[in-house]
């Protein structure tokens, strides 16, 4: 059993939180920040850069702007800023187009809006963010934070999709309230970014208000109690939960179902005061309502959610996970000054920072004024909520006990049936949330504990359920509640979840993604890279419509032409050569594979998962295959292009754990922690990599021949870590002494 993550963009390259990006405008006018005041004070237009660069690379004729409300004045030499690089042109830095830089106003710590977003991705998608300094005309503005564009390219990278209704609450009072049927009572408090839906956001009030009990065909109920926790714990009143109730955007997916995304996290961690209950002080702050406006029809989200008693117990249990993962282990304090630390020599050298540098230092525990602004220390608020909120009568509540999860079948057969069977103890009602592809909404089915659900006894608190196996793979997780209380497992479900893996029909059976002298493309005479499908079945099966691709975040790529069938037991090759105009003979993708590691992904014509396989880096003219056929495990091996494949190539493979494999102890641990591999072939390396909660590896070691390792730990801090075997299974321990 493993745990998943929902599809989500890698944190890498010009998101990556651990570098300091380089961005250079330049403008043709010498008279620039004037220009670009009077836009944002009129049209609140584009004005074209002659070229901007992002660490190194050269756009021509760029769209920028100031943006911002509070965080804007146009006496500042750094205001906040907005980059097109596709305004004027068809072009992209890794694939964004957008850019958008916030100048640090409001915020000496200058990592509120970072360490806000790292904790939020967590539980929901969520805008990557880093840091970025600014040069415009030769001359250094200062640093910047840079967050992810929630744009038609975001929703497409993280639901699939870009065409369906999108809005944006970036005005005041966009809080879902329903104002009678009539959509034009609604277009002065939302903005439109697609170009339909106003008919789905009346519908969506209206269920709010008027119908309830279906609620979660129109919006994704589990991800809105993500945000409104989230916005209460972290104190983020610039948000739907304070006064404007604004700052976030909700995007219909394919599902028919409205998803909320979080933007503008600067002012988290209690710098915007206003809750819609007046200014709170910082002591209002540290002991605010884990239950804000639960009874105020001006915040139907709030109040209609929580009126429905799961929905309230699913939202505090949310909320625990978050107060524990975070802030009741300090890991947050951990996290904030490993950002503090990267950014340091680039906040003393900002020429045009709002604080000092000791302001900078400090704001991370202590607070600091500027005029009559106070920005709170990040710990001194959190601290103390914490402990506030773990003294509430809600989190006082016992929840139920989840353990030993089982399948009765850790990879089934297509088209059979599997019981899933938990043990659970003081629970009155027990619930398996599960979804055949991450393109699906979860469903919540009751698990029973009658004997007659592969439960075993009767009142035994072990509970089942059938599940039919009808795809590639099962994605579920375990929620349990007794009248108090309710519990995940995973604690970050619906974000996280389990997976059982099914023997596919059709299976990825081998590919080369290095083909430079091996197999020769019939249809044009060429070395391309090439994937092979293997049909696992005694029946053909039409693969028409189904897709191919190499991200697991953008699996719908290329789709198979009509009438493509696979016979019984038979082999089929794709040749991934990025044929775009789709001229030739054959099956040719619209995309290469990467020989220094990706994926190769298979869905059905219904965007349902068949296989996926994650590969590392590759051997020229040497491919990458299951032995046995459709079923085996992958490794390295001699190529046997459209025919069965050959055994494993013995020297290049390594040793490819899941999480089962791992086991670690003590955990919690002190001062050491003994590390054992369940590994059948010792004589592969084995590279053990420990990262700690914000991602930064602390410790890596290959080594060859051993199943077992023991780690001096002494010197790491208390917190959480994730053990890494071979950058493929993961297993999470503690540190508390």
């Amino acid at each position: 059993m493993t745990i998943f993550y929902s599809v989500g963009t890698s944190a890498q390259g010009f998101y990556a939180i651990n570098t300091i990006q380089k961005i250079e405008i330049q403008f043709s006018q010498s008279n620039w920040d004037y220009i670009l005041d009077t836009t944002k004070l009129g049209s609140d237009s584009y004005t074209m850069a002659k070229w901007v660069k992002i660490n190194g690379v050269q756009f021509d004729s760029a769209g920028v702007k100031y943006k911002g409300n509070s965080s804007y004045n146009p006496h500042n030499v750094k205001n906040p800023l907005h980059i097109e690089l596709d305004l004027f042109k068809s072009q992209n830095y890794q694939g964004y187009k957008d850019i958008k830089l916030s100048n640090g106003f409001k915020d000496p710590s200058f990592i509120r809006e970072v360490l806000a977003y790292y904790i939020l991705r967590n539980y929901m998608q969520a805008s990557l963010s880093n840091y970025a300094q600014v040069y415009i005309n030769n001359q250094y503005i200062g640093l910047y934070t840079n967050s992810e564009a929630v744009t038609k390219t975001f929703v497409d990278n993280y639901f699939f999709s870009n065409n369906n209704s999108f809005f944006f609450m970036d005005n005041f009072g966009g809080n879902l309230f329903y104002k009678g049927p009539d959509s034009t009572l609604y277009y002065m408090t939302y903005t439109m970014k697609s170009d339909y839906g106003w008919t789905d956001l009346v519908n969506l009030c209206n269920t709010l208000k008027n119908n309830i009990s279906g609620i979660e065909n129109v919006i994704d109920v589990d991800r809105t109690l993500w945000m409104l926790t989230f916005d209460n714990v972290l104190v983020n009143l610039d948000s739907y939960i304070g006064q404007p109730q604004h700052n976030y955007y909700i995007y219909e997916d394919h599902n028919g179902r409205f998803n909320p995304i979080i933007w503008d996290v600067n002012e988290a961690f209690g710098n915007f005061v206003n809750s819609g209950s007046g200014n709170l002080s910082i002591s209002q702050e540290q002991t605010m309502s884990p239950t804000l406006h639960s009874n105020d029809q001006s915040w139907p989200l709030v109040k209609e959610l929580l009126a429905v008693p799961m929905y309230k117990r699913m939202y505090i249990a949310h909320m625990r996970t978050i107060v524990s993962e975070n802030f009741t282990n300090n890991s947050y304090y951990t996290a904030g000054q490993y950002l503090q630390g990267i950014v340091d020599t680039a906040v003393q050298s900002d020429p045009n920072k709002f604080y000092t540098y000791s302001q900078f230092i400090s704001n991370l525990t202590t607070n600091v004024t500027s005029g009559p602004f106070t920005a709170p220390g990040i710990t001194y608020l959190m601290n103390a909520r914490t402990t506030y909120l773990n003294s509430t009568t809600e989190f006082q509540q016992v929840p139920p006990a989840i353990s030993n999860i089982q399948p009765s079948d850790t990879f089934p057969p297509i088209n059979s049936n599997i019981y899933i069977t938990a043990t659970v103890s003081n629970a009155n009602s027990v619930f398996l949330g599960m979804r055949y592809s991450m393109m699906e909404k979860f469903t919540r089915i009751v698990m029973y504990d009658d004997g007659a659900h592969g439960d075993g006894a009767s009142g035994d608190n072990t509970y089942g359920v059938l599940v039919p196996v009808t795809n590639s793979e099962i994605q579920y997780y375990i929620y349990a509640e007794n009248n108090n209380a309710g519990i995940f497992s995973p604690q970050r479900a619906e974000h996280e979840y389990y997976t059982i893996h099914v023997t596919p029909d059709v299976a990825v059976n081998e590919f080369m993604a290095s083909n430079q002298s091996s197999v020769l493309d019939p249809y044009d005479g060429k070395y391309h890279d090439w994937i092979e499908l293997y049909n696992t079945t005694g029946n053909a099966v039409d693969l028409s419509g189904w897709y191919l691709s190499d991200n697991y975040n953008n699996p719908l790529k290329w789709q198979f032409p009509a009438n493509t069938i696979i016979s019984a037991n038979d082999f089929l090759i794709i040749w991934a050569d990025a044929d775009t105009l789709q001229l030739l003979a054959g099956l040719h993708t619209n995309f290469k594979l990467s020989a220094s590691g990706e994926s190769v992904v298979l869905l059905n014509s219904a965007g349902a998962l068949k296989n996926y396989v994650s590969y590392p880096q590759q051997y020229t003219d040497t491919s990458y295959g299951r032995y046995p056929n459709g079923t085996g495990n992958w490794c390295f091996m001699l190529h046997t292009y459209n025919n069965s494949n050959s055994s494993c190539i013995s020297g290049i493979n390594e040793y490819y754990a899941d999480n089962s494999d791992i086991k670690i102890y003590p955990n919690p641990a002190g001062n050491k922690i003994f590390v054992e591999i369940n590994n059948e072939n010792p004589k592969y390396e084995i590279t053990f990599t420990i990262y700690n909660s914000i991602g930064q590896i602390i410790y890596n070691q290959t080594m060859a021949h051993k199943k077992e390792l023991i780690v001096d730990v002494s010197e790491f801090p208390e917190g959480i870590y994730i053990i890494s075997v071979n950058n493929r299974a993961n297993k999470k321990f503690i540190i508390a002494r």
